[in-house]
């Protein structure tokens, strides 16, 4: 069975974050490519081969790509009784949900346990999820922590541009203990067979940091990175170190967690399934979870 992630407190992480912001490297970011953009099509629809070269052949409603569908569609999705997952020390359930959802029924989560929520904001620079604002302020109104992710199309744009988009589009951060900072999902490529986005390891490290920096010059907090530890290693090339700075949110559709992404030695957030939604644990308390909103 692959190694299985340690736990450390929140505190001590956040801790972290601030006092030893560990080096990496720092490689100047290849510029992007002139491709169209839009949303990227869910794992529960067809993905027609020549999407990126027709765009305008498809609906954002239609083709809203939700957290980890290609990491499903790449991995696999192999659902996994919740009596039998394996854990170590308390979590906290979540979901995550974008437009393929449409208006959530957000009392029925709650009342079934879920106390977390991330929200698909953005992608590229030229989507944005239309039941945001339903799904956003519907979490928070039922009592959740709730937070934004923003799906990175890194051949489109530079990690800076779309990081300000994100921002300037429901991505920011507030201090309310309500609000987690926003995350990155980075994964597989769903316009192309080219899973890396035609990107070097070198630019791919370059282009998360940038995109990462940028979000906290914004807003004053590290974003979550979100991924699953295949993609990680193999576009990355298991280069740069982001332990110091971002928590992690990891996708894996098993029993356990697993081997985690180049270097962290703790996750943040476990995706364990994609049905009926997309179903989180956070590594922790409520308590761990409010003072990770908190900062």
């Amino acid at each position: 069975m692959p190694a299985r992630s340690k736990r450390l407190p929140i505190r001590t992480a956040a801790s972290a974050v601030v006092l030893a912001c560990l080096a990496a490297l720092h490689v100047p970011a290849t510029a992007a490519r002139p491709l169209p953009e839009g949303p990227a099509r869910s794992a529960h629809s067809d993905h027609p081969a020549d999407l990126a070269a027709h765009p305008a052949a498809y609906s954002a409603e239609q083709s809203d790509h939700a957290a980890g569908s290609q990491i499903a569609k790449h991995e696999g999705a192999h659902p996994v009784d919740a009596a039998q997952l394996q854990v170590d020390g308390p979590t906290v359930p979540g979901i995550d949900v974008s437009s393929y959802q449409g208006d959530v029924d957000w009392p029925k989560w709650w009342n079934e346990g879920r106390r977390f929520a991330y929200v698909k904001a953005t992608e590229g620079t030229g989507y944005q999820n239309p039941y945001y604002n339903q799904q956003y302020t519907g979490s928070f109104d039922v009592g959740m922590v709730r937070g934004a992710y923003h799906f990175a199309l890194p051949d489109r744009s530079d990690g800076a541009t779309q990081a300000n988009y994100f921002v300037d589009h429901g991505g920011g951060w507030s201090a309310d203990g309500r609000t987690l900072p926003g995350a990155l999902d980075v994964e597989y490529n769903p316009y192309s067979d080219d899973k890396c986005y035609g990107l070097a390891p070198e630019a791919v490290v370059a282009w998360i940091r940038q995109f990462s920096e940028t979000y906290q010059a914004r807003t004053g907090r590290w974003p979550m990175i979100y991924t699953s530890t295949s993609w990680w290693d193999m576009c990355t090339g298991s280069l740069g170190d982001f332990t110091g700075t971002n928590p992690v949110w990891v996708a894996r559709y098993a029993d356990s967690i697993g081997q985690l992404p180049h270097r962290w030695a703790a996750h943040a957030i476990w995706q364990h399934s994609s049905t009926p939604i997309d179903q989180n644990l956070f590594n922790g308390t409520m308590d761990d979870l409010v003072a990770l909103a908190r900062g």
